[in-house]
């Protein structure tokens, strides 16, 4: 008997609330993250524990209830579109969530568990990422974390995109292709939003009736349909004062052929490829054309930083108007669990706006918190 008793390690009570205490505060250092370790197909999408992150000097670090996909997130998973040099490997670009912890020297205000949205150079794909201030914005208190998460990318992109490059004046016809993505359906309201036209080309008739429902003037199906001569036939003959153009190289004679006399045509995306063949620039040059080019991500801080009070005062208001005269369009939800589903998709373009991702569950590590709010916004999940 006496040495049965002994087999066994008995802790003393301090002993072993210091062990739990370190256990736990061990879990609360840590998150769930979607990982890619080998470049490839959705299903090189790993969802694993890793390290939280810690708000450097002017951060904020954020509890995430929902981020939204990008067409840059597939080029990333690929391989193709590595982060900023020093920015997070997590792929993600925006997220909607509340305040968890304030880094040194913040001084916009910002409070723990105040709801708010970010753009991201990367990291969004995780339960916690940690963002520069200036990249803050309120969440509007008619919106949900869902819909606040389909805003920063696609909203900042539509609007830098009209009013910093090409400088968008009241009357001025624009012609956004894709439509009914997220760029597509923000540009719509916005170009509403400052007094000139929109007009849209997409793939079905049900993309194209809702861009008509956003306030878009005439549509165009690319895939039935010259859009140049449906552009044409809008205008008078006159052409697009914009354009502003994700797909590129197979789309260059087209976007040519409408563009107005002087416009502007404004690349931010090859989705369509970027070889070009043929006199572009003769007949470029024989417009007067603008060819301006632009990507978001990999701008300054200063630059996004001046980009989103741009938009804090003149556009994020527009949000909480009643009736709302601007509102995100999202066409489905996925659990972080789906996030390959998510993906796929994506890359079918089976999707009308954004595709939101959030979280089904209490933050996993979020429970050792101690007097934190860990709720997750929930939302049935699509496919």
């Amino acid at each position: 008997m006496h040495h049965i008793l002994h087999t066994g390690r008995f802790l003393p009570r301090n002993t072993y609330q210091t062990a739990w205490h370190k256990c736990c505060s061990s879990f609360a250092k840590m998150m769930r993250a979607v990982c890619v370790d080998v470049p490839g197909g959705p299903e090189n999408l790993l969802l694993r524990t890793v390290s939280r992150p810690q708000p450097k000097g002017g951060e904020v670090l954020i509890k995430v209830h929902a981020t939204a996909l990008n067409r840059a997130d597939l080029l990333q998973r690929r391989g193709l579109y590595p982060p900023p040099p020093g920015e997070s490997d997590i792929i993600g670009l925006e997220v909607a969530g509340t305040v968890d912890t304030l880094g040194p020297g913040v001084k916009g205000g910002w409070r723990p568990d105040d709801r708010v949205m970010a753009l991201l150079s990367g990291g969004g794909y995780a339960e916690y990422v940690s963002v520069p201030e200036e990249l803050l914005m309120p969440i509007p208190p008619n919106l949900t974390l869902c819909q606040a998460a389909a805003i920063p990318e696609a909203w900042l992109t539509a609007f830098q995109l009209l009013v910093f490059i090409a400088q968008v004046k009241e009357g001025e016809v624009v012609l956004a292709h894709a439509g009914a993505s997220g760029v597509g359906t923000a540009a719509v309201q916005l170009v509403r939003l400052f007094g000139a036209v929109p007009i849209v080309t997409a793939g079905s008739p049900e993309k194209l009736k809702m861009a008509e429902n956003l306030g878009a003037a005439a549509g165009f199906n690319y895939k039935e349909e010259s859009f140049a001569q449906g552009v044409h036939d809008f205008t008078g003959g006159k052409g697009a004062n914009i354009i502003l153009d994700c797909i590129g190289g197979c789309n260059w004679e087209q976007n040519v052929s409408s563009l107005a006399t002087d416009g502007r045509w404004v690349l931010y995306g090859t989705m369509g490829g970027r070889a070009v063949e043929g006199d572009l620039l003769g007949k470029l040059l024989s417009k007067r054309g603008h060819l301006l080019c632009s990507l978001l991500r990999s701008r300054s801080l200063q630059y996004k930083g001046d980009l989103v009070k741009a938009f804090s005062h003149r556009v994020l208001p527009c949000f909480s108007e009643q009736p709302a005269s601007l509102r995100p369009v999202i066409d489905s939800t996925f659990n972080l669990e789906d996030i390959a589903e998510a993906h796929r998709h994506m890359e079918a373009n089976k999707n009308t706006g954004k595709i939101v991702i959030n979280d089904n569950q209490r933050t996993l590590f979020g429970l050792y918190d101690s007097g934190k709010n860990n709720d997750i916004y929930t939302s049935t999940a699509k496919s």
